[in-house]
């Protein structure tokens, strides 16, 4: 298991994520992580996403038809 959540972004979504009480869509992280990162893109945000993912750190799942959305929540968090 690499550690690549030393990063401001993976700090960032780890820590909002895990004061979230539902789970978030991808948009809804970008969003509030811009006010924080200028530099974020959501190329960079779903890359994190999925190393955090693959860490075992957050869950993520897609939902919806067609093109549908990710959303993601805090491992142990929120039974499914």
């Amino acid at each position: 298991m690499t550690n690549n959540h030393n990063d401001t972004i993976s700090k960032e979504i780890l820590n909002l994520i895990e004061e979230s009480s539902e789970p978030l869509e991808t948009k809804e992280i970008e969003t509030i992580l811009k006010k924080k990162i200028r530099d974020i893109t959501r190329t960079k945000l779903f890359y994190r996403l999925m190393i955090l993912r693959g860490e075992g750190l957050v869950l993520g799942k897609f939902v919806g038809p067609g093109k549908g959305v990710w959303i993601w929540w805090k491992n142990g968090k929120i039974k499914g």
